[in-house]
């Protein structure tokens, strides 16, 4: 990730740094959210059942690629200190329970699966900063991008992630210091819908 990073700054030199940045977040977004989805979905274990499972050879390449990822925007973010503490401690969290995961050799499945309702929303969410950024916000496009944000946002991870930390919590088989973890990344993404419905509601106003 840091050297795609460096391509995207070398190609993009007029540009600012998030420019950039922004871009492989777009890159990681898209990648995983098909990778996780296909194997939440299609190649299984199924996560509302199976939690606390082996990890399969695929959920170790996409929590390794997904982990890369993470490691690589949280030094970012915190070199140019452009989030608020909320995100970083969203950061860090991703990257202690993937690093759990992958050391016990466990659970992957259901760390997948919060992956894929987590990273669905994260390609609008940079779609809709390159359209503020070239000025094309506030057109039909920007609307259709800010719905299905919103929507995806609430019905796969709040909606999604409420499931899949009930089958985590009430399963015998995950670590009780993943469980803690998992309740507690469902915390940061209540206070990430806070954001998003004050930003609703104001969007709303305005019409």
């Amino acid at each position: 990730w840091l050297s795609l990073y460096a391509c995207f700054c070398y190609w993009n030199k007029h540009r600012a740094y998030e420019w950039s940045c922004r871009l492989v977040t777009l890159v990681h977004g898209v990648i995983v959210t098909c990778l996780s989805g296909y194997v939440a979905l299609l190649d299984g274990p199924w996560p509302l059942t199976h939690a606390g499972s082996p990890n399969t050879s695929l959920q170790i390449h996409v929590l390794s690629l997904t982990l890369g990822y993470f490691i690589f925007d949280l030094g970012w973010c915190l070199y140019f200190q452009t989030e608020g503490d909320l995100m970083l401690f969203h950061h860090m969290l991703s990257i202690c329970g993937m690093i759990m995961v992958l050391g016990l050799g466990k659970s992957a499945t259901e760390v997948n699966a919060v992956v894929f309702v987590s990273e669905i929303t994260n390609p609008l969410l940079q779609t809709r900063w390159f359209l503020r950024e070239m000025g094309c916000y506030h057109t039909f496009l920007g609307e259709v991008v800010d719905f299905f944000f919103v929507f995806l946002f609430l019905v796969l991870r709040i909606g999604g992630g409420a499931l899949i930390m009930c089958a985590m919590v009430t399963s015998p088989d995950p670590s009780w210091l993943l469980k803690a973890g998992g309740l507690a990344m469902y915390v940061v993404s209540l206070g990430f819908m806070v954001e998003i419905c004050h930003f609703a509601r104001r969007k709303m106003l305005k019409k």
